[in-house]
């Protein structure tokens, strides 16, 4: 099935979604990480779309969005999301975020429980203190080739360790507005200044199912999988073998399996 294409405006800021399905369905938002775009949700998208409405956001500086918003935060973040689900009329959708994006997802859900039916985590972890990151972030930019092809996907640059994450070498935003969305803000939970996993902790656990995905090679620490599981402990948990970090694009197959079992069990 083709993907259509919608554009949701926030705040003068173009936002570019890849849409499938029906409305009437039950909507699912997918959420790339930092670095990455919609595009990379298209296999999974499409197993998907024969029984949800499944919406892929190329998040603002990514993608088609806008390549140059003023607002990086993590607030600027969520509440595109909001406006995806507002003016696309997404009633109660499924939230399923990669790395930064589950991030998002999380922030979120935390902010807005009752606009989002569940929340599905793919290799993100609760967002603890990260105080290298902008540090660590910008020196593997600064090692990508300059000027970067116009149609370059950045496939040939190895992936690397930040401590907390890693990124795949994909092309799409400027080094300011990378390591800026790595910072958190300060003011709600919208901001990302409180851990995501104390905030889903006064979220109603009977109304919002979570399931979490991790790879083999995991690199969300295990204590901090322990803390998110030992929060919300009714979480559905669960770890792909010969996967990493970008495990979405390594097996979409056994991820469309993970995740139609655990939507189907929200009927």
């Amino acid at each position: 099935m083709a993907w259509s294409e919608h554009v949701v405006v926030r705040d003068r800021v173009r936002l570019a979604c890849r849409g499938w399905g029906e409305p009437g369905q039950q909507p699912i938002v997918l959420l790339h990480g930092l670095a990455g775009h919609a595009g990379e949700w298209d296999v999974l998208a499409r197993r998907l779309s024969c029984r949800y409405r499944v919406v892929a956001v190329d998040q603002r500086g990514h993608g088609a969005s806008e390549r140059h918003p003023r607002d990086v935060s993590r607030a600027a973040y969520g509440a595109d999301v909001i406006a995806v689900v507002d003016q696309l009329a997404l009633q109660r959708p499924v939230l399923v975020g990669q790395s930064l994006g589950g991030h998002t997802a999380m922030l979120t859900a935390a902010a807005h429980p009752g606009l989002v039916r569940a929340l599905v985590l793919v290799e993100a972890g609760s967002g603890g203190p990260y105080p290298n990151g902008p540090v660590d972030i910008g020196g593997w930019l600064d090692s990508w080739p300059t000027p970067l092809p116009s149609r370059w996907n950045g496939s040939r640059i190895p992936r690397r360790r930040t401590g907390r994450c890693r990124l795949g070498g994909r092309a799409g935003r400027t080094r300011r507005q990378m390591v800026a969305s790595l910072r958190p803000g300060r003011d709600g939970p919208l901001a990302g200044g409180e851990r995501p996993a104390f905030l889903l902790a006064r979220m109603d656990t009977g109304r919002m199912p979570h399931l979490v995905v991790l790879a083999q090679s995991s690199f969300i620490p295990a204590q901090e999988a322990d803390e998110m599981l030992r929060q919300r402990p009714a979480t559905i948990a669960m770890s792909i073998p010969g996967t990493g970090h970008d495990l979405h694009l390594e097996q979409p197959g056994i991820l469309h399996t993970a995740l139609s079992g655990f939507l189907e069990g929200l009927a």
